[in-house]
């Protein structure tokens, strides 16, 4: 026999509807399984044998795991659950259990993050030994120089025992900018790390003097942020990305 499930976990778990709904269908005598009424919710079920039908139309199983890319508000903690502050969940559209964030985004960092179930992908793309490429959109308070690329590029001490890894420092602009920042200037970069270190970007460019005032993640692996996804929206991930993302 395949993989034995609840009728009313298979139904929800297909979008059918939450658990209290889907059993409500079953009682009320409108699902089918393989061509038999069956009005008993804890009714287990083989999911690559048995066909169900609701209301008489087929519903196919759902797929293995979920991906979703969001584009992380600030404001919102990266955790499955919390009991102060609103998580990353809440703006999944799925009720699936098992989905959790890949790694963490500070609390007001906004930008690409990935939720899944899928805890394999999730081991290979957070393992310190594969080195996967995460790119920062950064907002700096002051003059970024080419002394400080250069510092990032080779690692810099953020108070562990080795510096950090070399990252990829792309100078976009210098804005003066007297309103909001200290310096009268504020600085906008690319950063790319190959690390998860706690807040890796923010004491990096204090390693340099510099102080972070906006963050944004715009890339992960082959994973990049799309320019028309809204701040707080997510979609599911397509085939193609999540294929490329198993070959990182």
């Amino acid at each position: 026999m395949g993989n034995m499930v609840r009728l009313d976990r298979f139904l929800a778990e297909a979008g059918k509807g939450t658990r209290s709904e889907v059993k409500k269908y079953i009682r009320k005598g409108l699902v089918q399984v393989n061509g038999r009424t069956e009005k008993c919710p804890e009714t287990k079920i083989c999911i690559s044998e048995d066909q169900v039908f609701l209301n008489g139309e087929l519903t196919e199983s759902a797929p293995e795991f979920e991906y979703f890319l969001l584009n992380k508000p600030a404001g919102y903690v990266s955790a499955t659950e919390d009991t102060k502050d609103h998580t990353v969940m809440e703006l999944i559209p799925s009720d699936r259990r098992g989905l959790f964030p890949v790694g963490r985004l500070d609390k007001d960092t906004e930008g690409l993050l990935l939720i899944t179930d899928d805890g394999q992908l999730a081991h290979q793309l957070l393992s310190p030994a594969k080195h996967v490429d995460k790119t920062y959109y950064v907002v700096v308070d002051g003059r970024v120089t080419k002394e400080d690329a250069a510092a990032l590029e080779r690692g810099v001490d953020i108070g562990e025992e080795k510096p950090t890894l070399p990252a990829g420092t792309e100078i976009l602009s210098l804005v003066p900018d007297p309103d909001q920042t200290e310096s009268g200037f504020r600085s906008e970069i690319h950063l790319t790390i190959h690390e998860g270190k706690f807040h890796q970007v923010k004491r990096m460019m204090e390693a340099v003097g510099k102080k972070v005032m906006y963050l944004k993640r715009i890339s992960m692996g082959s994973l990049t942020l799309p320019q028309d996804l809204p701040t707080g929206a997510c979609r599911p991930l397509t085939e193609q990305e999540i294929s490329s993302l198993k070959k990182q």
